[in-house]
């Protein structure tokens, strides 16, 4: 089977991920970087292993070599950037997935950014206490 690749974004973070089907378990490589080396905090871990986990309980073969390259944002925008790489790219690998991947909204991308500081003004929308004397 060929490397299938895929993009996911989320705030600013950018991830490019490239899948191929393993015999063994499932390797995740961020950067060079082991997953759990990457990703310290097991929470945010387990969002990127969710596509996985969900695939796994459908078909339970499946196993993925996966090498991302992760640029931009904080760690929790990373994780989900990438976790809808991975669910990209499975949908390519199988178009069963895609239901099950929908359905939980890992194929969904999340438009949300922060909002630009204003002048006047102490945040986006935050004003300055009013003072009466």
């Amino acid at each position: 089977m060929e490397m299938i690749n895929a993009v996911g974004r989320r705030k600013a973070a950018v991830a490019r991920v490239f899948v191929k089907k393993s015999e063994g378990n499932s390797e995740v490589t961020i950067n060079g970087r082991a997953l759990a080396e990457y990703f310290p905090i097991k929470d945010i871990a387990q969002k990127v292993m969710d596509p996985l986990n969900v695939i796994k309980d459908m078909d339970g073969t499946a196993s993925f070599n996966i090498n991302a390259i992760l640029d931009g944002g904080g760690l929790k925008g990373q994780a989900e950037a990438l976790r809808m790489a991975i669910s990209r790219a499975l949908c390519k690998v199988n178009i069963d997935f895609r239901k099950p991947l929908k359905e939980r909204h890992f194929l969904t991308r999340d438009s949300r950014e922060v909002e630009r500081k204003k002048f006047g003004k102490r945040k986006a929308r935050r004003t300055s206490q009013f003072s009466k004397r």
